[in-house]
């Protein structure tokens, strides 16, 4: 649960944590709040920017103005910075074009999923030449598992007419083991995968410091 600003102590705040510890101490909510400034009288700003990281989250590099001007609170003034913060940001770290040669390459761009309290299930498209075109957040499950279907994955595969998905997916507990439940999804992924044309060039399991691939350990 999102804890209001009021009650966090001072040094903890968002401002203040990046004052004191620089901007990579903060989770990708509390870098939003700093972006929002403030809330609403009836919604506080670390629950608005729960509110449009998960927004942000399901679009990726997609993500346009209507997309946060829908959340009171967000006027063009907000959405325009957001957004120009994004750009900003991808024009000198250009996740679009990143050539994947191993599965590692892939982490620096979902990493900041890992410390999520429920898993994330992320979809990385890749073009012909295997550079990312875009990654997004498919579904947000439980502590423990995240439903997913192939057609949620795939839709998007389809619309950035990409030849080839990479599939992922944090574990809040940290332990990279695949449940039954991964190993059944990877096979219906493939499956869905192969009759469409569209290549699964991996699943990842990852936490904040290693990862389990299912392509390096022969079980895809």
């Amino acid at each position: 649960m999102t804890k209001p600003i009021k009650q966090i102590p001072k040094q903890d705040r968002p401002r203040e944590k990046l004052l004191a510890k620089g901007p990579r101490a903060l989770s990708d909510q509390e870098l939003l709040a700093v972006l929002l400034g403030k809330g609403t009288p009836q919604m506080d700003v670390m629950t608005l920017a729960a509110k449009v990281s998960r927004a942000i989250d399901e679009k990726g590099l997609d993500v346009q103005v209507d997309d946060l001007t829908g959340f009171e609170g967000v006027g063009d003034a907000k959405a325009t910075l957001i957004l120009a913060a994004i750009e900003f940001a991808r024009r000198r770290i250009k996740p679009e074009g990143v050539k994947i040669t191993t599965p590692a390459d892939i982490l620096p761009l979902i990493r900041h999923f890992a410390d999520r309290k429920q898993e994330h299930f992320l979809a990385i498209t890749i073009n012909g030449a295997n550079e990312v075109l875009n990654v997004r957040v498919v579904s947000i499950g439980l502590v423990d598992r995240t439903p997913v279907h192939p057609r949620e994955v795939f839709a998007d595969v389809v619309a950035d007419r990409a030849s080839g998905v990479i599939v992922a997916h944090n574990h809040p507990s940290g332990h990279l083991d695949p449940s039954t439940a991964d190993m059944e999804t990877t096979r219906q992924l493939r499956q869905a995968g192969e009759i469409m044309g569209i290549d699964l060039l991996d699943h990842i399991i990852f936490n904040r410091s290693s990862y389990f691939s299912f392509l390096e350990s022969g079980r895809l």
